[in-house]
């Protein structure tokens, strides 16, 4: 047998040659049978050919990989990972503990092969749900169309989220010239002297119409009813010439609760300055995120101002009332700047003078404030 360079195999390779090996099924290059290494059409391997999965070696690495990322449902409450990161990184070196080979990019694989994503906390949960939730939605539902069928308006109100005002970050993003983004402060720290915005909004709830009142000082009762009054004399005595009443749909706390004495005492002022009857309707406790102003009017401010640095209350004013929607939403603002002290307490001789009248059905979240007994 002798042994001689082949020039088909490069430089430095040699293959061992004898009178029988043209007959032969072995490759020279790789030592290999031919007729067992060649794979089938259009295949690299055969079937169950290179290396095998690790969940396939390794049968309890995704069950053990489940229990450490989901410890409450799935595995040791007590588990370390409950109260701290559960990031790639720490979650391998678990993995690794109990015996297994893991790295964070393998467990970044297994955990989308899983369903796991990268998710940010939502808000969602507001509370355990009141027995008489439904009922009271479908109150307010009634007394709106009864309302609506006679021409009167339904107004739901709310404060919007403090602003701080300045050049601070504002959440989103706006389009600018390519690594000139708009600077802003690195913390968000009150400035004094440009202070805060306090916006309470007035959303009318058949007419599509808004009206936001932009405070500086607190957000309380008597700032509320002013807001409110600010929209009958600027926009609903116009727009209902012939009202008579009034339907005020609010959450059940902050300046407008249900509990809130100088709440109905501003209220009752307001009835009599106006002539109006007011009615008042409560969400129920945990459904504040429903109230209609929330998602028909707010969400569209807070999307208009998205990536822009509040830096001045003539600022928010302007792009508040810049706000429209397809559905024609129209906004009109003013800024507030007078007082609204806060800690004013109402006696029980004062709260008995206010005629207020209690309905039938949850009195404590439905009640008619009248202008005079």
């Amino acid at each position: 047998m002798g042994n001689h360079r082949d020039p088909r195999l490069g430089q430095g390779r040699n293959r061992l040659s004898s009178p029988g090996d043209r007959d032969s099924s072995i490759d020279s290059t790789t030592g290999t049978d031919s007729r067992i290494s060649n794979p089938p059409q259009g295949r690299i391997r055969h079937p169950g050919g290179g290396r095998k999965r690790q969940t396939q070696t390794d049968p309890t690495l995704l069950p053990d990989l489940e229990e450490l990322v989901d410890p409450v449902t799935r595995g040791d409450p007590e588990s370390p990972l409950r109260w701290s990161s559960k990031s790639t990184a720490k979650l391998a070196a678990e993995l690794r503990a109990k015996g297994h080979r893991a790295s964070t990019e393998l467990v970044r694989r297994l955990l989308h092969q899983l369903g796991y994503r990268l998710q940010a906390n939502q808000k969602t949960k507001e509370g355990a749900s009141h027995p008489e939730r439904d009922a009271q939605f479908m109150y307010i539902k009634e007394r709106t169309q009864t309302l609506h069928n006679r021409d009167q308006p339904v107004i739901s109100v709310d404060c919007k989220k403090k602003e701080l005002v300045g050049p601070f970050k504002n959440n989103g993003r706006e389009w600018h010239p390519t690594g000139e983004p708009e600077q802003v402060n690195v913390h968000d720290f009150l400035d004094k002297d440009l202070g805060k915005a306090i916006p309470y909004g007035v959303y009318d709830v058949i007419k599509n119409q808004g009206f936001v009142n932009v405070g500086v000082d607190h957000d309380t009762a008597e700032f509320a009813v002013a807001t409110i009054a600010r929209w009958w004399e600027k926009i609903g005595k116009a727009m209902y010439p012939n009202a008579t009443e009034l339907q005020i749909v609010a959450d059940g706390g902050g300046s407008n609760a249900s509990r809130s004495r100088l709440w109905k005492v501003a209220l009752e002022q307001f009835a009599k300055r106006s002539g109006l009857q007011i009615h008042v309707s409560h969400l129920p406790p945990g459904t504040s995120k429903w109230n209609k102003i929330e998602h028909r009017m707010f969400s569209f401010i807070t999307m208009n101002w998205r990536g822009r640095p509040l830096v001045s209350h003539e600022v928010i004013v302007s792009l508040i009332g810049s706000t429209t929607t397809q559905t024609g939403l129209q906004i009109e603002d003013v800024l507030d700047p007078r007082p609204y002290p806060i800690k004013i307490r109402i006696s029980d001789a004062d709260i008995a003078e206010v005629a207020l009248q209690r309905h039938p059905f949850r009195g404590e979240w439905n009640y008619t404030i009248h202008p005079k007994r």
